[in-house]
Formats: structure tokens, sequence, C-alpha cells
């Protein structure tokens, strides 16, 4: 069992430290483990778990929905 402190929760995610309390305030995130008075952790499975349940992107729908179609004009 590995825990990660705040720095290593940003780097593994490349979620903000606001973004973190955010998403565990609202039950969508790991919950942090106190270690002490002013230290915190997660548990690094549970980081884990919780990215493999994030949906993978399909690139190729995104870039199609994000693109403006283009018109040509009628010369």
């Amino acid at each position: 069992m590995k825990l990660l402190r705040i720095k290593q929760v940003i780097d593994v995610t490349g979620l903000s430290r606001m973004t973190l309390w955010r998403l565990e305030k609202a039950g969508r995130f790991p919950t942090r483990r106190r270690l002490g008075d002013h230290s915190v952790a997660w548990l690094e499975s549970d980081i884990e778990r919780w990215i493999e349940s994030r949906p993978c992107v399909n690139l190729r729908s995104d870039v199609a929905a994000a693109t403006p179609a283009v018109r040509r004009s009628s010369p």
C-alpha cells in the first residue's frame, strides 16, 4: 500500500489542487487520509481506480464535433 501526497496526486491526475478539493467534496474523487495534524495523503490504489473509471475520449468524434463545418460559397 502506497500513499500519495497532494503534489503526486496533482502530477498523476493532471488536476489542480482546487479541482481535486471540489471533486472530493462532491463525492466524485477518493477521500484523503489524515496522516497527522497537518498532513494528508491518498491511497495510490484509490487514485488508480478513479483514473481507470474515467471515460476514454474518442478523438475522432470529439474533433469532428468541435470543428465547424466549412461552407463553400458558390462562385
